[in-house]
């Protein structure tokens, strides 16, 4: 129980960190943001639990290929939406289902390939 309780107050530490950074720079909450710290904590819980680095492996791979329909939010979000002036919350929903939409499109093609 103790190890749970220590990964959510990682886990949430950092999303705090990077939520009240940006209210001062948002360019360094951008960077803390950025760094893939959600999977490099999910693949050291994974093997802390395991010790199994197949399944490490396996989770980086999956990883790897899902970032990029992630891209897609961010390219969408704010150089099309935003900047074209439309509602945050209307450009925030187009935004994820244009990028879930690429997901979809992203595990049809993993499943063929």
């Amino acid at each position: 129980m103790t190890q749970y309780i220590i990964k959510i107050l990682v886990t949430t530490a950092l999303v705090v960190a990077v939520s009240e950074l940006s209210k001062r720079h948002s360019f360094a909450a951008g960077l803390l943001a950025s760094l893939p710290l959600l999977s490099l904590l999910a693949m050291l819980w994974l093997y802390f639990d395991t010790k199994d680095t197949g399944k490490v492996a396996a989770l980086s791979t999956s990883i790897f290929w899902l970032v990029f329909p992630s891209l897609v939010f961010f390219l969408a979000l704010p150089p099309l939406l935003l900047k074209a002036k439309l509602n945050f919350y209307l450009s925030f929903g187009l935004a994820t289902a244009l990028m879930l939409a690429c997901y979809g499109l992203m595990l049809i093609g993993l499943k063929k390939a």
